[in-house]
């Protein structure tokens, strides 16, 4: 009995001392919405892969990947992750999952953009009240996208007074910091949802086209550095793209909400 005892813990020991990692940097959304606490343990069940967050935004993500510090990256900013891919960063990009930003301020709505017509207008109607406005301004893909869209308005942050507020955060202090100053941001809706210290902000703008958000799953490539782990990010892609996934990112819900839309294609 004591020598069954004794193998199987050796047989345990050995199991976990040979247990493959993975190193994946991942949008701040994908951790502070709760989603990698559901899809972790399963990966790990199903595949044996453990693994390790690197949470971070887009921007500091590509850069980890560029650098071959992590084996895959998971991140929403479209244009840089096909120029990160083309610059032969990553094997390829696969879309994984989106949901959308919305925008988000005081209950009250001083620049009244609830009613606005479009995201563009919703802008442009904060800037001419040069109403409270806070930007990540942290090159993550929700700061990429906020720019982008007011490019999209024809206005220029560098231009705007200190009523534009960056603070170089990641979202769920960036949140903070629009509560506490009743001012509007632009948010995924994640990330919104998940929030607690909401206080008298409210969700007052979505549903326009330009604010869909889609995130996709791009491994490094071993071409540029030899180190990274590609079988095992080749196996947790096949994973991600699979029905289990599926299941669970389509019924994770918060509040009654579905915060992610699994839209993986078969290859």
């Amino acid at each position: 009995m004591v020598r069954m005892v004794l193998a199987a813990l050796l047989v345990l020991t050995a199991s976990i001392l040979h247990a493959e990692t993975i190193k994946l940097a991942v949008t701040t959304s994908f951790k502070n919405s709760g989603l990698s606490d559901v899809l972790l343990p399963e990966i790990k069940r199903d595949t044996g892969i453990d693994v390790q967050l690197l949470v971070v935004g887009t921007g500091q993500a590509l850069r980890l990947g560029e650098a071959g510090d992590v084996d895959a990256i998971l991140v929403h900013s479209k244009n840089a992750e096909e120029a990160f891919v083309e610059a032969g960063f990553g094997t390829h990009r696969r879309e994984l999952m989106y949901n959308d930003f919305v925008f988000i301020g005081r209950m009250d709505d001083p620049a009244a953009i609830g009613t606005a017509p479009s995201a563009n207008d919703a802008l442009r109607r904060i800037a001419a009240l040069q109403s409270p406005f806070v930007s990540r301004g942290d090159d993550s893909g929700t700061h990429k996208k906020e720019l982008s869209l007011w490019a999209a308005a024809e206005l220029d942050p560098t231009s705007f007074a200190d009523w534009y507020k960056p603070v170089g955060s990641g979202m769920g202090a960036s949140l903070n910091t629009a509560a506490a100053l009743g001012a509007y941001i632009v948010s995924d809706r994640a990330s919104w949802l998940s929030f607690a210290n909401k206080r008298d902000l409210a969700l007052l703008y979505a549903g326009d086209p330009t604010l869909f958000n889609q995130y996709a799953y791009i491994p490094i490539s071993p071409a540029r550095h030899p180190h990274v782990n590609a079988d095992a990010a080749r196996r947790l892609e096949q994973w991600l793209v699979a029905d289990r996934a599926q299941e669970l990112i389509n019924g994770y819900e918060l509040n009654n909400q579905q915060l992610f839309t699994f839209n993986a294609k078969p290859e």
